[in-house]
């Protein structure tokens, strides 16, 4: 099943709630959480994340690029997050805090960074209902999608379809409507969109048309 999930990375900050207000046919709202640390950007964290909770009843899709994702993953959970991403790379512990997310209701989604072999941690697949290959480095949007990383995204989809296809691939990074194709190609049935979706007039629109290519 295809979902396209609008990143606000790319949406005006100041009216958060005017611009999730704008993509009512998303599948969920793309929330990127940055600490400056592990990645070199610093976006919002959890009184922010609160408070779009509030502001929408679209599923939220929390994608943690911070580190000591042990410690701070659930609470995001624990605040209503339908799903909440963590970064392989700063998970001490990845099938605890999988575990954690899901006993808290929420979805438990992985992610690797570009240059993180996806194949060591595929055994961590069964604990998981979601795995996020990135296409560009993550830290900020207007990146150009990397195509080398649709062998990786294979990989995931082989991965899912080994346990009955039931653990979404999503991709993050550079997707537009030239390379959401190549992704859904590969395998990727989850797409982060940001500025494809949030440079548009009409965003929702853009939504659309985004599906459209993919049915």
């Amino acid at each position: 099943m295809i979902a396209i999930h609008p990143s606000i990375l790319s949406a005006d900050f100041a009216n958060l709630a005017a611009e999730l207000a704008r993509i009512p046919s998303a599948d969920a709202v793309h929330v990127d959480v940055m600490d400056n640390h592990f990645v070199p950007n610093l976006t919002l964290g959890l009184p922010v994340v609160e408070a779009i909770r509030a502001a929408t009843s679209l599923p939220l899709d929390v994608h943690l690029m911070i580190d000591d994702a042990d410690r701070w993953a659930p609470a995001y959970a624990e605040l209503g997050a339908e799903s909440v991403t963590f970064h392989v790379e700063a998970a001490a512990h990845p099938g605890r805090i999988a575990r954690q997310l899901r006993s808290h209701g929420a979805r438990a989604a992985m992610a690797v960074k570009p240059n993180t072999p996806l194949e060591p941690h595929l055994e961590l697949i069964s604990e998981l209902d979601m795995l996020l290959i990135m296409t560009v480095e993550p830290g900020f949007g207007g990146q150009s999608f990397m195509d080398e990383m649709l062998a990786k995204v294979a990989a995931a989809r082989r991965a899912s379809d080994d346990l009955g296809g039931r653990v979404a691939v999503q991709v993050d990074g550079g997707i537009n409507r030239e390379t959401i194709l190549r992704a859904a190609e590969a395998g990727a049935d989850t797409f982060v969109a940001g500025s494809a979706v949030y440079s548009a007039a009409d965003p929702d629109a853009a939504i659309s048309g985004l599906r459209q290519l993919l049915e």
